[in-house]
């Protein structure tokens, strides 16, 4: 099965072919090609609604010609097309589900609408083979989530954050010190410059509450007082500051994942994996404190390629892949959402600012 995956959720214009023989685990992408919309951000500190949904609507399918040709396959190929239907910034989720549903019309094919958090949910199975069920922390800028994933559409969510997401306190700690967006690369690039962890004594959020609930909105203002105190940073302070920063965030993600390692053990016995999805992933401290965890804890470690932790088309085609290949497919008055949660029976996050 051959299936085209299209994804236009926030900043990044992308689409893909991948390709799987009969039921096997594990995938091979014949093509993924990506548009970062970064530069035409950047200059607003953050993502601009429609800005984004323009840039998707001028360069979708030049995109998808281009996904073709490198995979040297015309639309006679394709089994199949998936679409992020949600959740994400509406005008760009609708540019993506529109241009499938055409595809699907045109040529008879069948429309998967792909929740964009199962497609970076289902990449550790694209590229590890990883099975069922698994435990996902799954981090970004939108989302921090801890998850039981048990097959396709079957999620059980243990915890999220109940204000900020990690993604989004790199980005506010990075402007904070002056580093510029995306704020995580450049935190993570300031943390590696002989800098010192221990120098500034920031909280760790929700260390050793009963749960598995994350808070980072409490970290992003101390960072800011540390910040304010400072005056004129120096290069010295912003790296110490930046390195303190990962520390917390390290301790309270394996603090967190500890918990869900325990509890996941308990419920799923034939389970063994800790798999880590979503922009943060991409960051290679956060990655070793985690891989660290799992190997105290007999769990094996899986985060996708640093190119597949990002906002990629690859990843909606093998979710919609994985979707098609059991049967499931979307009709084409399928109606985008802004908001789509994995785990419908979840109970919301205490407070009206969780990302959910």
């Amino acid at each position: 099965m051959i299936v085209l995956g299209i994804e236009t959720s926030c900043d990044e214009t992308a689409a893909a072919l991948v390709e799987a023989d009969g039921d096997s685990p594990s995938g091979r992408i014949l093509s993924n090609v990506v548009l970062s919309q970064l530069d035409d951000h950047a200059p607003y500190g953050g993502v601009v609604p429609e800005i984004a949904a323009r840039a998707h609507l001028h360069h979708l399918d030049r995109l998808v010609r281009q996904a073709l040709a490198e995979a040297g396959l015309g639309l006679d190929r394709v089994d199949g097309v998936a679409a992020t239907a949600g959740p994400g910034l509406i005008g760009g989720v609708m540019v993506g589900v529109m241009t499938a549903k055409a595809i699907c019309a045109v040529r008879g094919l069948p429309f998967a609408a792909v929740n964009h958090l199962e497609g970076h949910a289902l990449t550790a199975r694209l590229t590890h083979g990883v099975p069922f069920p698994f435990l996902l922390l799954l981090v970004s800028g939108g989302h921090c989530q801890l998850l039981a994933v048990e097959g396709v559409g079957r999620y059980r969510r243990l915890g999220t954050t109940i204000d900020d997401a990690v993604g989004e306190a790199f980005d506010k700690s990075a402007k904070l010190l002056g580093l510029g967006y995306p704020g995580g690369p450049l935190m993570e690039k300031a943390a590696r410059s002989a800098a010192d962890p221990d120098r500034f004594d920031l909280p760790v959020p929700m260390k050793g509450r009963p749960g598995f609930d994350f808070s980072f909105s409490g970290l992003k203002t101390a960072v800011r007082r540390h910040a304010e105190a400072l005056g004129s940073p120096t290069d010295r302070d912003v790296a110490d500051l930046a390195a303190s920063f990962h520390r917390a965030v390290g301790d309270s993600l394996v603090d967190r994942c500890d918990r869900a390692i325990k509890a996941f053990r308990a419920d799923h016995p034939q389970g063994r994996t800790l798999v880590v999805a979503g922009g943060v992933a991409a960051n290679q401290m956060l990655r070793g404190r985690l891989q660290a965890l799992c190997a105290k804890r007999g769990f094996d470690f899986v985060a996708p390629p640093h190119a597949l932790c990002t906002d990629n088309g690859a990843m909606i085609a093998w979710a919609g892949l994985e979707r098609l290949r059991l049967g499931l497919r979307d009709g084409l008055d399928f109606a985008p959402r802004p908001r789509w949660p994995l785990d419908p029976q979840a109970k919301a996050a205490p407070f009206a600012g969780a990302k959910a």
